[in-house]
């Protein structure tokens, strides 16, 4: 970059553009030099620095100058961070120029977003963020570099793509091994396994349901995706632009399948891993697996746990579960209203499933009473979508040239330890927009919650992945009685009823236990050994200190999409936005290793919660 005067002055640079390009001559300068204290110097007193992948190999965020100055130290000399360049112009708003950049380091090629603002006469960064994107040598066939596919001329014993395909497939597993063996399947699987075939990693996703989207389809008939179409994409090929903004589950099944088909994701379905174990002296897996009645042996190097963000259902335990006459199902197994038209239903919980599946119930003629144990945060669909989403997933947005990707990354590079301040402020007006909604709510009983600083359901989400509903109409049967509410805990059943604490009785011939998951490292303690999962710790949450989100501060989201303490062990998971998003990284990681580059990982998180 060309040097420009640090301030603005009556003869210096002004527009946002130009300050932003003279703080990355500084910035660059100092890297360039080795000057860890010249490089720290360009951030705040208060300032983030969130990193995916590109410097520390890992996904860290480190924190105020002191955290920069550790990052930088750790590795700066092997990163090599060089040729940083605007990617667009800079732009100013209150006092805060944003501005995009791409990179370069030793190993690949990089693309961030910087906030700067004024510190004691001097711009300097507040936010920081830098992603990789692409190592060196090891591009996707994509654009200019995409296969040629017809291969002209004559040639003898030609094989078809077809051909090479079935070749491809009938050796894996047998004489030859998946480098990564991803367990599970649905969307985070299936967007992984995408991005390793086109990254030329040998790897393998299997499932235990008979095709890709049965995840979906198994659901209960009712179920729809809560998010928007903009939100919602895979990596490479996108929703077409008449796909529904919400769509039902079995739609969704049926994309997550042709997916898999045309992305050529080497995928076995009716296939169950049955345990697996890790040899520290190969530093492979042993992985045991069903296929179609079949024993095989996996031996892959890398294993990654797909399983969903949610983990393993919530079975709670209460006294009289033995003897009750009716059926008794976790929400992840209720098959949909049909068979309970005129039955009693009591479905324990108040989140997204419980809501959805009394609606359905209602709909069919059920007798449905919900129990609420706890809190919940409610928002409207449509307000949501509105205020919560719509600057950067939208009609409106992309008509403002804000694509899925750089919502992703606007999305990234707001740090976990202030992201709340930038929800509450949208809260506030939804709490405002809809205050006649909520104080129906209210009026019918119900308790509410916007979380535990009132920054609402994606705070919800990320610190505990619980305790909220979109609503999408179910709410509004409970406010007008329609389903009925009961509050508490349950002290027992009976042979045909659910008794509360207080004594309510609730007669059932159906209980739906929309009760939530565990930690995915309850996958891990099954399949591998609790000691390897105690090893690993508990995944998800920021040690926010908040309900069901214990601390200490971490400041990412536990063993998700990163090296964890447990070497070749993964976890991958979590909403289509997640899936599509950190399916890069979590590839990129892969890729590096498989390709023998070093890897030095920074910041590795400590154990702190096993459960």
């Amino acid at each position: 970059m060309t040097q420009i005067a640090e301030r603005p002055t009556a003869t210096g640079p002004t527009d946002p553009t130009a300050r932003a390009t003279a703080w990355f001559d500084r910035f660059e300068a100092a890297l360039r030099a080795r000057d860890v204290a010249g490089a720290v110097e360009q951030f705040a007193t208060t300032s983030f620095w969130r990193d995916l992948v590109a410097f520390s190999w890992n996904l860290t965020t480190v924190e105020d100058r002191a955290g920069v100055a550790d990052l930088l130290t750790a590795t700066l000399q092997g990163t090599d961070p060089h040729d940083f360049r605007l990617s667009e112009d800079a732009t100013e708003d209150d006092g805060v120029v944003t501005a995009w950049f791409e990179f370069t380091t030793a190993t690949g090629r990089g693309r961030g977003l910087a906030r700067l603002r004024d510190e004691d006469g001097r711009l300097v960064a507040w936010t920081f963020l830098t992603t990789l994107f692409e190592l060196t040598g090891h591009e996707e066939p994509r654009g200019t570099r995409r296969p040629m596919g017809a291969e002209h001329g004559a040639q003898r014993d030609r094989r078809t793509w077809s051909e090479k395909r079935q070749e491809e497939a009938a050796s894996l597993g047998s004489t030859t091994q998946p480098h990564v063996l991803v367990i599970g399947g649905g969307q985070g699987g299936i967007a992984l396994g995408a991005r390793l075939r086109q990254l030329g990693v040998p790897s393998l996703v299997i499932d235990k349901h008979p095709r890709p989207g049965d995840q979906w389809r198994s659901r209960y008939k009712s179920l729809c995706l809560h998010d928007p179409v903009w939100y919602d994409h895979l990596p490479y090929l996108k929703f077409p632009d008449n796909w529904p903004v919400f769509a039902p589950k079995d739609k969704v099944g049926d994309w997550l399948e042709f997916y898999t088909k045309v992305m050529e994701v080497p995928y076995w379905s009716s296939t169950t891993a049955t345990s697996a174990s890790y040899s520290e002296e190969t530093g492979t897996w042993t992985v045991e697996v069903e296929r179609e009645g079949q024993s095989l042996t996996l031996r892959p190097t890398e294993l990654v746990l797909a399983t969903g963000m949610s983990g393993k259902p919530n079975w709670p335990t209460f006294e009289g579960q033995d003897v009750f006459r009716g059926e008794q199902q976790h929400s992840s197994q209720h098959p949909g209203p049909d068979a309970y038209r005129g039955k009693k239903v009591v479905v324990i919980g108040s989140n997204n499933s419980a809501f959805d599946i009394c609606g359905a119930l209602w709909e069919n003629d059920a007798d449905v009473t919900m129990v609420q144990r706890s809190s919940t945060h409610i928002v409207k669909s449509a307000s949501l979508m509105e205020i919560g989403l719509g600057d950067l997933y939208s009609e409106r947005a992309l008509a403002a040239g804000m694509t899925t990707e750089k919502a992703d990354l606007v999305f990234a590079s707001l740090p976990y330890r202030i992201m709340h301040e930038f929800q509450i402020p949208l809260y506030d007006r939804i709490r405002e927009q809809d205050a006649d909604f909520y104080a129906r709510m209210e009026a019918a009983g119900f308790d509410l919650d916007f979380g535990a600083d009132d920054s609402g359901l994606f705070m919800k989400y990320l610190r505990r992945g619980s305790g909220y509903y979109i609503d999408v109409g179910a709410a509004e049967l409970v406010a007008d009685g329609e389903v009925k509410l009961a509050k508490g805990d349950v002290a027992r059943l009976t042979e045909d009823a659910v008794v509360l604490k207080d004594g309510t009785t609730l007669p059932a011939d159906l209980v739906v236990y929309a009760t939530g998951y565990g930690s995915m490292n309850g996958w891990a303690a099954d399949l591998i050994s609790p000691e390897v999962a105690d090893r690993v710790g508990k995944v998800w949450g920021l040690g926010s200190d908040t309900p069901k989100d214990p601390g200490p501060w971490e400041g990412e989201q536990r063993n998700m999409w990163k090296p964890t303490q447990q070497p070749g062990l993964w976890f991958h998971g979590g909403n289509l936005h997640q899936s599509r998003h950190y399916s890069l990284y979590l590839a990129l990681q892969l890729k590096a290793r498989f390709e023998g580059i070093a890897t030095p990982v920074f910041g590795q998180a400590e154990v702190h919660h096993r459960s």
